[in-house]
């Protein structure tokens, strides 16, 4: 069965990648792998991955992080990744001041600062729900979410009613410690869904990393960040 994989890449990250040494990652290769061990039948159709620009003045490693991230764009990309950008807002909210011992109140609040990604929900349920109507086209009968976000359960239920023949798939970014799971499996995602996979492991993120240099046509290759 010829499968379209939609990944949310901010919830891939900080599901299994942050903190890791396997940030290198050939989604295509991981992806791949996973699908065949639910479905030995199913081959990867196609691969979307959406995200949005690191804001360098906000990153740990300022500049750094954002030409790592584009590099791993460009890299996924010569692997034949469709990639979707949409873009983080930072603006001045309010959040009740931390003091220990005492409960959250509203009306001892501090300013802050708040950073929210936005358009990458809406892109990816846009996304899928466009694939599905062009399934046919496409010869595509399965279309699998990458991601825990439950913000995408509206997108998947409307798949399933106006699409019944398709398949739906839940692949989860999460980790497991000591052969549990850190986080339980969201319902409403699972509600919509024909199978889900609720783990991704550390040998299959090892297992399926990129060259350190993805070679390009006529141009020079892509080299994997240092300290990545």
């Amino acid at each position: 069965m010829r499968t379209a994989f939609f990944v949310d890449g901010y919830n891939l990250y900080y599901g299994v990648l942050h903190g890791s040494d396997h940030k290198w990652l050939d989604l295509t290769a991981l992806l791949s792998t996973v699908l065949h061990v639910q479905d030995p039948a199913s081959v990867v159709a196609s691969v979307d991955y959406f995200t949005s620009p690191v804001i360098a003045r906000l990153a740990t490693r300022g500049q750094a992080s954002n030409d790592a991230q584009h590099r791993y764009i460009r890299a996924l990309q010569a692997r034949g990744v469709a990639v979707t950008l949409g873009n983080h807002r930072l603006a001045k909210g309010y959040a009740p001041r931390f003091v220990e011992g005492q409960k959250a109140s509203r009306q001892d609040q501090v300013a802050v600062w708040q950073l929210e990604e936005k358009e990458t929900d809406v892109n990816i349920a846009l996304g899928m729900y466009r694939a599905a109507c062009r399934a046919d086209q496409l010869q595509i009968g399965q279309i699998v979410l990458v991601s825990g976000d439950t913000d995408l359960a509206p997108a998947l239920a409307a798949i399933r009613q106006d699409f019944p023949h398709i398949r739906l798939g839940v692949i989860l970014p999460h980790r497991m410690e000591d052969r549990a799971l850190v986080r339980n499996p969201p319902g409403s995602l699972k509600a919509h869904a024909d199978w889900m996979r609720t783990y991704i492991t550390d040998v299959e993120l090892s297992a399926c990393q990129l060259p350190v240099k993805v070679p390009l046509l006529r141009k020079p290759a892509i080299v994997k960040p240092d300290y990545w």
